[in-house]
C-alpha cells in the first residue's frame, strides 16, 4: 500500500506532514536492510500495518501543545514518529530496552527533521515518575503488566479534556486483561478507518 490511504483518512495535513510520511516508507527500507526492526512482510505493508495504525490514536486525542507524550517498548518508532509528525507542536519520548531498534529511530527522525523526539534507551521501570501526559504503547505486554510498569510516569496535572491516561493499541479479546479497570474505555478502529486490516484491532484508554 501506498500513502493514499494515509491520506484518504488524514486529508488535513501540511506539505510538510506530507512530505514526511511520504519519506517514511524509503528511510525504514534502507535502515531495514542493516538493522531488522520491521518484517520483510510488513515493511511491505509499512503505511497500513505501522503508520496508519499508529496514527489512529488521532481519531481520539488532539494533543495539546508543549504536552509530553511517551511512547513505550517503540520498537521500530511506532506509533511515536507517525503522531510526531501529526502533533509537531507536542514533544514525544520513544522508550526502548533494545538498543539497535533505537538506533533506527534516531536515523528517521534525522532523516524526516523531527525536532520534537528524543530516545530513550532504558528500562520503562527505571524512568523517574509523573513526567508525562499520556502513555502510548502498541501491545508489548498484557495490560495489567503494562500498568505496572508505566503507571508512575504519568503527570497529576491534567491539561487535555480527558484525564491523563494510557493509550493502549491492541487486537482481539480485552475483557480479561481489563477485568480490574472498569474505567477503561475500548474503541474499534475500524469505525475510524473502515479497512479490513482493521477490524479485530482496538484502542484502549485508560485514565488514571
Amino acid at each position: 500500500m501506498s500513502t493514499e490511504k494515509v491520506f484518504k483518512y488524514f486529508n488535513k495535513l501540511n506539505s510538510k506532514q506530507i512530505a514526511q510520511i511520504s519519506d517514511l516508507e524509503r528511510l525504514y527500507n534502507d535502515w531495514n536492510l542493516k538493522i531488522n526492526v520491521v518484517s520483510r512482510k510488513d515493511i511491505e505493508q509499512i503505511y497500513l500495518r505501522h503508520v496508519l495504525h499508529s496514527m489512529c490514536i488521532a481519531k481520539f486525542i488532539s494533543f495539546k501543545e508543549n504536552s509530553k507524550v511517551i511512547d513505550v517498548g517503540t520498537g521500530g518508532g511506532f506509533p511515536g514518529i507517525p503522531l510526531a509528525i501529526l502533533f509537531p507542536e507536542v514533544n514525544f519520548t520513544l522508550v526502548d530496552s533494545i538498543g539497535k531498534k533505537l538506533k533506527v529511530v534516531e536515523e528517521v527522525v534525522a532523516g524526516l527533521n523531527l525536532s520534537n523526539v528524543k530516545t530513550i534507551h532504558s528500562r520503562v521501570e527505571d524512568l523517574s515518575s509523573g513526567q508525562f501526559d499520556f502513555v502510548v504503547s502498541r501491545a508489548v505486554a498484557y495490560m495489567p503488566t503494562f500498568v505496572h510498569w508505566t503507571q508512575h510516569l504519568l503527570s497529576k496535572k491534567d491539561v487535555h479534556p480527558i484525564a491523563n491516561g494510557i493509550l493502549y493499541l491492541k487486537g482481539g479479546d480485552l475483557e480479561e486483561e481489563l477485568s480490574t479497570y472498569p474505567q477503561s474505555q475500548i474503541y474499534k478502529l475500524y469505525d475510524w478507518i473502515p479497512e479490513e486490516e482493521f477490524q479485530t484491532k482496538k484502542l484502549v484508554y485508560l485514565p488514571f
